[in-house]
């Protein structure tokens, strides 16, 4: 059965009618949050080909990843709001468009300037493309089972889009070179808008009121400071001029933006997007699971590749055990949900997650793959998928439809900073741990050294995280009855 071409109209409650084919629907989206999470790590195990191939510096070379992450995480809520006020279908196309663009453009590039921008570009384009998928998909589902499969396979296709980006990323890198792996992408985003085109339903407006252009401009500058700061620590330092610089400039812009969304009737980011509380705690915890996420990616293939000898093939190859368990987790996250309490779930995924990254944090300079990576990449694909299919409905469920996505943009924002600022620390102190035992050791082994610091610290950090999900639960537990019956929970009870 075809799906309707007429805008459709909304129920009384606000929900568009029900979606049909809302299977093929879900896959279409699920492609399009895949592609942009694949566009996050694909570059990671090129960066060498990529330098050589367009003469980059080494601190050029970080900013084929920066750029993207950049122009991502500063542009979600803006994104978000756009797709709340204009349509989200419409915004979806629109990104993806812009992604498929700019994703060749980066593969002929033969300047590191015009690589850079390209990168910058497919940010943008994945800052539309990521919170109007969230929200497509959740409006094509009702709250129920069917709301937390959506959730699951959102939790996959995130994680297996980073695993799979380092995989994919190798495989091209080795057989057909750097430039196949944007030309690669170009393609994927070409057929997802062309699916995206025909089986994704036109939807009229579900918000109301003006854009908040003076939010919007607050904000994003503030996140751009942020995150430019963040990611400059590492070839610059935390006491360099233009970092303290940036981050004092985010920590004033982002002080405004607080105090005119305050005032303002149309606010990028409302205060009632904050009022059962939900949004505030699982906003918070997907911030430092975020933090150890993108790391994660970061340490992982350069100890496969600098400490163990192995080729871009191989390092790819080698993710396939934690995408698999990525989205095990994620298929069995809502069933166990169901079971044993939401809470209770997303407590225990984070402590999985973390004793995956306790052993990891026993590499040795004279391991392997089997007796280093295989056995705690498998926990932490369970642990990290689950973690994030819970964090996501903590974030999102319970919304009215004109916040849709405004709630996806705002969750992946803070995943997206919090990977920011996570990784800016632990490459710092990675890079400092390396440093001490190089005057004493065997470069392999300083290497090695920093990147079980990382791995340690990142174990701590989830351990610390699954610790405030418990207390905030036991919180809401405690609230009076005519509280608890006039809004919905924080975190359901177990």
């Amino acid at each position: 059965m075809n799906l309707p071409r007429t805008q459709p109209k909304h129920t009384q409650q606000g929900r568009l009618p029900p979606v049909r084919r809302p299977a093929a629907v879900l896959a279409v989206l699920a492609a399009a949050q895949f592609t942009v999470m694949l566009a996050t790590s694909i570059v990671n195990v090129a960066l060498p080909q990529i330098r050589t191939g367009v003469g980059l510096s080494e601190s050029g070379t970080t900013w084929v990843v920066n750029a993207y992450g950049l122009a991502f995480a500063a542009l979600l809520l803006a994104g978000g709001r756009a797709g709340d006020l204009l349509g989200h279908r419409r915004v979806l196309l629109t990104g993806l468009a812009l992604f498929a663009v700019a994703s060749p453009a980066a593969g002929l590039a033969h300047s590191p300037e015009v690589l850079i921008a390209a990168r910058a570009v497919q940010g943008i384009g994945a800052a539309a493309i990521a919170p109007a998928a969230l929200a497509l998909a959740m409006d094509a589902y009702p709250p129920g089972p069917g709301r937390g499969r959506v959730l699951g396979v959102w939790g996959a296709v995130s994680g297996a889009g980073g695993a799979g980006g380092v995989l994919l990323g190798g495989v091209l890198t080795q057989a057909r070179g750097w430039p196949w792996i944007f030309h690669t992408v170009a393609l994927g985003a070409a057929l997802v808008l062309a699916a995206a085109a025909v089986l994704v339903p036109p939807a009229a407006r579900v918000g109301a009121g003006r854009f908040d252009l003076l939010g919007t401009v607050t904000v994003t500058l503030a996140l751009t400071c942020l995150v430019w700061g963040l990611t400059a620590v590492r070839g610059a330092g935390w006491t360099d001029g233009r970092v303290l610089g940036a981050l004092g400039g985010a920590a004033v812009l982002l002080t405004a933006f607080a105090l005119v969304e305050v005032r303002r009737p149309n606010a990028l980011v409302p205060p009632r997007l904050f009022g059962t509380g939900r949004v505030a705690a699982g906003n918070l915890l997907m911030a430092l699971l975020g933090s150890v996420w993108i790391a994660l990616f970061f340490f992982l293939p350069l100890y496969q590749q600098l400490v163990l000898g192995s080729g871009p093939l191989a390092t790819g190859v080698g993710q396939l055990p934690l995408a698999a368990a990525n989205m095990i987790g994620s298929a069995v996250a809502p069933r166990l949900a169901r079971r044993i309490g939401a809470a209770a779930t997303v407590v225990g995924a984070l402590l999985t997650e973390a004793a995956g990254l306790l052993w990891l944090a026993r590499v040795s300079a004279g391991g392997s793959y089997l007796a280093d990576v295989l056995g705690p990449s498998v926990l932490v694909g369970l642990g990290l998928s689950i973690a994030f299919v819970q964090l996501t409905a903590f974030a999102v469920e319970g919304l009215p439809p004109q916040d849709a996505g405004l709630a996806g943009g705002l969750v992946n924002t803070t995943r997206q900073v919090g990977g920011a600022i996570g990784l800016a620390a632990l490459a710092s102190l990675a890079g400092s741990v390396t440093a001490r035992a190089a005057t004493h050791q065997p470069h392999t082994e300083a290497l090695t050294a920093g990147y079980r610091a990382a791995f340690a610290a990142s174990a701590a950090v989830l351990a610390a995280t699954a610790l405030l999900a418990a207390l905030l639960t036991r919180r809401t537990s405690r609230e009076p009855e005519p509280a608890r019956a006039s809004r919905t929970p924080l975190l359901p009870r177990t």
